[in-house]
């Protein structure tokens, strides 16, 4: 995975992300690991590391610098193979973050990495997302998986403290989901991703609740 270091470096230069050698380390083994169980855990359909690489690692680093700030929590729903909560989580290492998947083979590698890297602010969850109930609530509820807007506020809409915000990864901007949000729901902001490498379009919508409304 070393022969990686040099595209992952001039990508994070690109997106403002700065990498210490340890984040570049840990961003590489996370790599190794995805490539490795992908075959036996159906991580992702992208089979080529270089591929998983640019569309998932790079990707991730996307949204580093927009999903809140360092100290806050963070939960990813429907994290699947850890994106893009791990990269969240190396990049940010003074943030808890909370994978959550009800895919057991998922959280199994989620737990894999968590404990070989290591990442002390990663905590990981197999449940359902409508079955999980946190002690403390979380600041920030993102995703890179959910079908819809209106499905990710839905199912998850009971995780988020006063104040939080949702961050849905998106491809092209859907308008449709957008015009069908739940009342309450307010649109904070639209950023339109430049991913490196990436000819798509991907954009990172923000949203929240204002408290005292109910957005069902």
């Amino acid at each position: 995975m070393e022969t990686f270091r040099p595209r992952l470096l001039e990508a994070a230069g690109q997106l403002s992300v700065e990498l210490s050698p340890e984040q570049q380390d840990k961003l590489l083994q996370y790599l190794e690991l995805f490539a490795r169980w992908n075959a036996a855990y159906n991580l992702s359909a992208i089979r080529d590391p270089a591929q998983m690489l640019e569309r998932h690692i790079i990707d991730s680093l996307s949204v580093v610098n927009l999903c809140g700030h360092d100290a806050s929590s963070l939960i990813d729903v429907g994290s699947g193979g850890g994106l893009p909560g791990i990269p969240l989580a190396i990049v940010h290492p003074g943030r808890q973050v909370t994978l959550l998947d009800s895919n057991g083979k998922k959280a199994r590698f989620l737990f894999q990495v968590a404990s070989q890297l290591p990442l002390a602010n990663v905590q990981v969850i197999n449940e359902r997302v409508e079955e999980f109930s946190p002690a403390e609530k979380f600041d920030g509820v993102v995703s890179r998986a959910f079908a819809s807007l209106a499905d990710m506020i839905a199912g998850s809409e009971h995780l988020l403290a006063p104040g939080g915000k949702f961050y849905a990864m998106k491809g092209r901007l859907p308008q449709d989901e957008l015009s069908a949000l739940p009342k309450g729901i307010k649109v904070e902001q639209v950023h339109p991703l430049s991913v490196p490498g990436c000819d798509a379009e991907r954009h990172l919508i923000v949203l929240s609740c204002p408290a005292g409304d109910d957005p069902a």
